[in-house]
């Protein structure tokens, strides 16, 4: 990819790095691998990374963040005003020598521009390539790419190289704590075999394999395998993992709207397996390397998948996947058509491998 520039980055002469991080905590979890590229190519300079607060939890304990700002626009347009005129008051204050941003939307690069970072590298999207001092060009066929690759593209495309292209996690202590005192509360040991689920998709319905099935494989894994059961998802999701709840003769942990996502990271460490549609919490547990069933139908494993060695997708083509849309306009087929049986037979082959 080209890169348009006037200036030279001489890696020595950086001291004070800002990084701008995605909104969406999947995308958070595949940028991670840019993030270790920018800590290792300019590995004596301080790195900010600047995140919205509902993925804070996901860059605050990583080894290549020095700080964690949070930027929270609130609500309405005075708030917004409030806010990102307060951004740009501490990035003058900061004075970084050079904000990536990883983040492509016009905003981000027009606080970096407002907030006098010295060099600002970023995809040249969103007409926003005049407010950037190194223009990387994303051209067509990284539109198509998986989406730690899109990140590292735009780090790589400076000449700074990767060396691990998977994201790696890290946990806080209180958070790993605080999991373990939840877990105890409800009667589940080191000793008890764990089984996540993962009903819910922030970005709409489309995504979502139907919750009594879920409910089912719950079931199975309850009944044959004497699993213990945790139903995930964001505080929005609660009535999703309700109604899976109450579909199922077993009792399980229901955990949605109880966590941070911290603690949410640490109870999915701590699971022995994970089912899951596409979505934020399908991407912890692949970055945990937690054996992993990953449902997709209208979006595309090969741009969004998990990146994890022990990982299964269970998908079916169909005329119209993937459509991306966030609602179905036709039957959901994509979803519908997955059958409980075949998640189940890629849960029994997952949990053969665990055990031997």
């Amino acid at each position: 990819m080209k890169v348009k520039s006037r200036y030279t980055i001489t890696p020595e002469a950086v001291k004070k790095i800002l990084v701008r991080a995605t909104n969406w905590v999947g995308d958070t979890v595949m940028m991670i691998p840019a993030l270790d590229v920018i800590d290792k190519t300019f590995s004596h300079a301080e790195i900010t990374v600047l995140a919205s607060p509902w993925v804070i939890s996901l860059l605050e304990h990583h080894p290549a963040v020095d700080r964690a700002m949070i930027i929270n626009k609130g609500k309405g347009l005075l708030g917004t005003g409030k806010e990102l005129a307060r951004i740009v008051a501490w990035m003058r204050a900061e004075r970084f020598d050079l904000a990536v941003l990883l983040q492509n939307a016009f905003e981000a690069a027009f606080l970096a521009s407002l907030g006098k970072a010295r060099y600002r590298v970023g995809y040249d999207t969103d007409g926003r390539g005049f407010l950037l001092t190194h223009r990387v060009n994303r051209n067509q066929g990284m539109v198509s790419v998986h989406q730690v690759e899109y990140f590292l593209g735009l780090v790589e495309s400076m000449g700074w190289q990767a060396e691990e292209r998977r994201p790696i996690l890290y946990l806080d202590n209180r958070d790993i704590e605080s999991a373990s005192l939840l877990l105890g509360s409800l009667g589940i040991d080191e000793n008890h075999f764990v089984v996540g689920l993962n009903p819910g998709a922030a970005y709409g319905s489309a995504k979502r394999w139907p919750e009594k099935r879920f409910a089912l494989v719950g079931d199975w894994a309850t009944e044959r395998w004497g699993a213990k059961v945790l139903l995930f998802g964001a505080h929005s999701e609660s009535d999703i993992t309700d109604r899976v709840a109450r579909s199922m003769q077993s009792n399980p942990a229901d955990l949605c709207g109880r966590t941070t996502l911290g603690q949410a990271m640490a109870l999915i460490k701590r699971c022995n397996l994970v089912v899951s549609n596409d979505s934020g919490l399908m991407h912890v547990a692949a970055a945990f390397n937690i054996p992993l069933v990953a449902l997709f139908g209208p979006t595309n494993p090969y741009e969004t998948g998990p990146l994890s060695t022990n990982a299964t997708i269970v998908r079916h083509a169909v005329e119209c996947s993937p459509c991306l849309k966030e609602e179905c306009p036709r039957n959901h087929e994509c979803m519908v058509s997955i059958q409980p049986e075949e998640v189940w037979e890629a849960m029994e082959r997952l949990k053969r491998e665990i055990t031997g």
